[in-house]
């Protein structure tokens, strides 16, 4: 389909409206401005399968009514971002990098817990796969052994800029299929049955944080991390966003702190130039130990 022609018709929507090009280029401008989310000319499919819901829900005759409706009403804005951020992710998704935290990283965050206390970040935590993963990694298939970050100064934050997902990684709560994504001596250990599925224990979920974050906004965070855990994140931004997200994020570290980010992903020569590659897409911020 030609990027010049409008989109008329996906799947599920019957006859919606149609989505020009020019109310395409606005629905982007408007990302690009409010999440620094860049739409390339190929998303126009998803933003039309996506918006095209909002419009039947809200009533209106077309996309450029809808984007009216955006520039006046903060809360359908944040409905909107929040229908085209992607919220892809499963249990020990990329599995070298849990790997690489269990045999390179953990004994360092033990050593550091019973000095001041260890800080990881998920970044980008969509339903919270990824932070509970840290989380089992961390306690490990020992409940005595355990006990250092149970019963420790060991704190987990997970963010997102949607709501939606938030909510799911604060509940644990997850359906059933999901299950076998997470390796049976874990699940035994950090899981349990709960109605249409099955959630991570209250001790595991008692470590973890979630809030709601627009990475380009400020942070309010006073300390900086240990570890964290920014994948698959910075794919969605141009160049000039990635370039200032890197920087954030280094910034952010602990020297000696270890960042991972997705398999697609590289960090700007800058910021190269601050970590050390230490595992594919794992780098460590130098200046010092954790």
């Amino acid at each position: 389909m030609s990027f010049h022609s409008p989109i008329t018709s996906a799947p599920g929507l019957g006859m919606a409206p149609a989505l020009t090009p020019a109310e395409f280029a606005a629905i982007a401008a408007i990302m690009q401005e409010q999440a620094r989310i860049h739409l390339s000319e190929t998303k126009m499919t998803l933003v039309y399968s996506r918006l095209g819901r909002r419009l039947r829900v809200r009533g209106l005759r077309d996309f450029t009514d809808y984007i009216k409706l955006v520039g006046s009403d903060p809360v359908e804005m944040n409905t909107m971002v929040e229908a085209l951020t992607t919220n892809h992710t499963h249990f020990f998704r990329e599995p070298h990098h849990f790997t690489h935290l269990e045999k390179d990283v953990l004994p360092i965050l033990k050593d550091k817990a019973r000095q001041d206390g260890v800080r990881i970040w998920s970044a980008g935590c969509s339903t919270g796969e990824e932070v509970h993963t840290i989380a089992m990694v961390l306690l490990g298939l020992d409940r005595n052994a355990a006990r250092w970050a149970l019963g420790g100064d060991v704190k987990l934050l997970a963010t997102d800029i949607s709501s939606e997902v938030v909510a799911g990684a604060a509940s644990g709560h997850y359906a059933a299929n999901l299950l076998e994504q997470i390796p049976a001596a874990y699940a035994k250990l950090w899981t349990q049955p709960a109605a249409e599925g099955f959630e991570i224990i209250p001790e595991v979920r008692a470590m973890v944080t979630a809030r709601i974050l627009n990475l380009f906004d400020r942070w309010p965070m006073r300390r900086r991390f240990d570890v964290i855990f920014c994948r698959n994140v910075m794919i969605y931004f141009d160049n000039e966003a990635k370039a200032e997200l890197e920087r954030r994020l280094v910034d952010q570290l602990e020297p000696g702190g270890f960042l991972y980010i997705g398999h697609s992903e590289r960090l700007t020569d800058r910021m190269r130039s601050q970590m050390q590659p230490c595992g594919q897409t794992i780098y460590r911020k130098t200046g010092g130990a954790v």
